[in-house]
């Protein structure tokens, strides 16, 4: 009864204030307040800070900096295969499997089509008979995300939506939530083909960020906006950060049919740490 009523509720609020709000609200440089925001929230999640560049509450000038802090130098290694698919973030595996029929699989009951995903009707024909895989990142997660392979940057799409929390409860409740949600998609080539990393904005979601253009959303303006890239101005390494969530989300991978290939042992609820090898790539 208390998810439905959460999941209901979120259909009535005022989804994009209350996430207005709260990034202007992890972003107060206060000393007091910034301290004992970040104080609650380590102890509400008992976020484990020994692998992060700060510590305590006073490392850091605003809650956001904590939220998105840094890992500390050989925190995390990746796969010794070159041929690995580096998990892109520290999260828990939702969903993964084949596209088939153009469709991703969201929860029992519910799919959703790669089109709508990436906002682009021509995504089927790069995509359809290819894997996907959809992480879920916690509040207490690291909350960067890393390149799962070496890619050169295509285009980026803005797509502007609902923000719908992306909890268990929620994905299980909502039709097509992660083609419905405000999302960043970035479109890569690669020696393995095209491939896809989804950043689903969700409930206070402050921002998505990439390192090449900064802050995306919230935008100043919410209409789709894409943006091509020349080959080799945006060329990332394998495990180079591509960019962050100024509070948590989801990240969705797709690749190309087989060109690359999640492993058999990812069953929804796997704990997953950024670097891990979660599949492989076929030239």
């Amino acid at each position: 009864m208390k998810d439905r009523l959460f999941v209901l509720m979120q259909y009535v609020l005022p989804q994009h204030g209350l996430s207005r709000l709260i990034h202007r609200l992890t972003r107060i440089r206060t000393r007091w307040f910034k301290d004992a925001f970040i104080d609650v929230f380590l102890k509400l999640y008992d976020v484990n800070t020994d692998e992060s560049v700060g510590r305590v509450p006073q490392d850091f000038a605003s809650f956001n900096e904590f939220f998105t802090r840094a890992l500390k130098d050989g925190a995390r290694d990746l796969p010794a295969a070159p041929d690995a698919v580096a998990s892109p973030v520290d999260g828990t595996l939702s969903q993964s499997g084949p596209i088939t029929q153009a469709t991703l699989l969201q929860a029992k009951g519910h799919r959703y089509g790669v089109a709508d995903l990436l906002g682009d009707p021509a995504a089927p024909d790069r995509f359809d008979g290819g894997e996907f895989a959809t992480i879920y990142l916690a509040p207490y997660n690291y909350h960067r995300i890393h390149m799962p392979i070496a890619g050169r940057l295509t285009r980026m799409r803005y797509l502007p939506g609902r923000l719908f929390s992306v909890n268990g409860a929620t994905v299980a409740a909502v039709p097509r939530l992660f083609a419905r949600n405000e999302r960043v998609v970035c479109e890569f080539d690669s020696d393995a083909g095209p491939f896809a990393l989804v950043m689903v904005g969700a409930l206070n979601v402050g921002s998505i960020e990439t390192v090449w253009a900064g802050e995306i959303a919230p935008a100043p303006v919410r209409e789709p906006h894409y943006q091509d890239y020349e080959p080799g101005a945006v060329e990332l390494a394998r495990g180079a950060e591509l960019g962050r969530f100024n509070m948590g989300s989801t990240v969705i991978l797709v690749g190309a049919p087989g060109r690359l290939r999640f492993d058999a042992g990812l069953v929804p609820g796997k704990t997953l740490r950024l670097g891990e090898a979660i599949g492989a790539t076929s030239a």
